[in-house]
């Protein structure tokens, strides 16, 4: 009897190490993609500047540049006029700290 138990929880562990291994795998790969989207972005960013200095020009970026001339611009207009039919908003009063009772038991 002891012999299938010893069989079974070596491939529990067998298993669990599996899983372990994969899910450690995906956790790097998810770093890296992390990465490699910071650095795109850091390169779009600066290609953008040097476009906007005059020093980058390509026909393939032109529509790129001015979408995000445009988005600028319309992020620059957000909150700079009060919406016509919206007065300018109060304060919202700082939310009331929850009951000891509400709140969760300490772990």
């Amino acid at each position: 009897m002891g012999s299938f138990i010893d069989k079974v929880k070596a491939s529990v562990k067998s298993g669990a190490e599996q899983a372990a291994t994969k899910a450690q795998v995906e956790l790097d790969k998810l770093s890296v993609r992390r990465e490699l989207a910071a650095a795109h972005e850091a390169l779009g960013t600066k290609a953008f500047e040097l476009a906007e200095k005059g020093e980058l020009s390509h026909p393939e970026l032109s529509d790129l540049i001015q979408r995000v001339r445009e988005l600028q611009a319309q992020l620059a207009a957000i909150g700079t006029e009060p919406a016509p039919e919206q007065a300018p908003a109060e304060p919202a009063p700082a939310p009331a700290e929850p009951d000891a009772e509400q709140q969760p038991p300490a772990i």
